[in-house]
């Protein structure tokens, strides 16, 4: 049997990924329809929650691959271990979704948890603990693919939209889309929760299979999902503005027969690889899809400097969070019993804090994710409110 307070702080520090995932992402979904004002900020972040909520019971196949396919979890060296491998893969997982959303940076949160815990594996038992094989074929090769289907599907569909509907007048047009991204938005968000909110659960029972509780192989229990879907619903209607701002503003000047073509083709690609267990990161698909929609718009602007920077983002995301999650069980490890895990989680909660703390310095809530883009993910006026302070 394994550590009880550890299983404890795994399902604890667990459930704040999983809220963070929610946050970070919602932008996936709702951050066209936000920018394009079919709906209201507040209205598309709830529908978005319930959404996640509902879609995160549809499919188990993600759960199955985040629990047994990415570390070998029977291994002699790693299974001592295994716990403390988990709980500081998510210690890394949130360290960088809690940066990147601080940045503005629409980052996998998928990738972060998946490179935290293989950096924390690495860290426990080399490089034979992890199965190279399962975290190329299920996640380095769909990261590179995802976002270019999704462009691909994405330009061909804006252009087939304004094609079709070359001789609608515009005002009629932009009604009818705006109404038909409700539907589109939704879609995406129910297939976020069949897709990111399985990570979280195939954590968790990962952790409860280090712990004894479960057998190898078993899925999760009914408590897990339930636990996850609401961690992940919470989240998506905590809003995630910065993030939102910069995907919705960003990227392209979206119009609502973009945000359509965008939506459509997201949830297209993300149930996709839900249905085949593969574990994508919407973030990608979704950056993608709305990349698409400015090359299939004769005239749209695309502003490839913060396409660059997202990729860049992209390309660190999985060694950053390894590295944190690399330090985090190195220093539990070395602390060594129950001290270890609380000092670490103390760090995790204090790292939070300052980055939440400094956050409210340069706020971007709903009031004002749709201002003019600056630049910057931040709001001119937040920007002024930071120097004024």
């Amino acid at each position: 049997m394994g550590n009880d307070l550890l299983l404890v702080l795994v399902v604890v520090v667990a459930l704040g990924f999983d809220f963070t995932n929610g946050f970070h992402d919602t932008a996936n979904a709702m951050a066209t329809s936000i920018a394009t004002g079919a709906m209201k900020p507040r209205l598309a972040v709830g529908l978005s929650g319930v959404l996640n909520l509902v879609g995160a019971f549809l499919s188990l196949s993600v759960a199955a691959t985040i629990a047994s396919g990415l570390v070998d979890v029977t291994g002699a060296e790693l299974k001592p271990h295994l716990a403390l491998v988990v709980f500081a893969g998510l210690c890394g997982g949130i360290t960088w979704n809690l940066l990147t959303w601080y940045l503005g940076i629409p980052s996998s949160s998928s990738h972060a948890l998946i490179g935290g815990v293989i950096g924390a594996a690495l860290a426990a038992a080399g490089s034979h603990a992890v199965q190279w094989h399962g975290l190329f074929e299920k996640v380095i090769i769909p990261a590179g693919l995802s976002p270019v289907i999704a462009i691909g599907v994405a330009a061909a569909g804006t252009y087939l939209v304004y094609r079709l509907t070359r001789g609608v007048p515009e005002r009629t047009r932009t009604k009818g889309f705006r109404i038909g991204q409700i539907g589109s938005a939704s879609m995406v968000s129910l297939a976020h929760g069949t897709n990111d909110a399985q990570k979280t659960m195939g954590i968790i029972t990962l952790a409860l299979i280090a712990h004894g509780t479960l057998h190898s192989g078993a899925q999760a229990p009914f408590w897990v999902i339930l636990a996850c879907a609401l961690a992940i619903s919470i989240g998506t209607y905590s809003g995630g503005w910065r993030v939102i701002r910069t995907l919705g503003k960003g990227l392209v000047e979206i119009e609502a027969p973009q945000g359509m073509a965008a939506e459509s083709s997201s949830a297209a690609v993300i149930l996709l690889s839900s249905h085949f267990g593969y574990s994508l990161s919407t973030t990608h698909v979704s950056t993608g899809s709305i990349l698409g929609t400015g090359l299939g718009k004769r005239g749209a602007e695309v502003r490839w400097r913060v396409a660059g920077r997202m990729a860049t983002a992209w390309l660190v995301t999985l060694p950053a969070a390894g590295l944190v999650g690399a330090l985090s069980y190195w220093l539990a490890n070395g602390v060594g019993g129950d001290a270890g895990f609380l000092l670490v989680f103390a760090l995790l909660i204090v790292i939070g804090a300052t980055i939440f703390t400094r956050s409210r310095k340069n706020k971007v809530s709903h009031d004002n994710v749709n201002d003019d883009w600056s630049g910057s993910s931040t709001p001119a006026n937040a920007e002024k409110q930071e120097v004024a302070a």
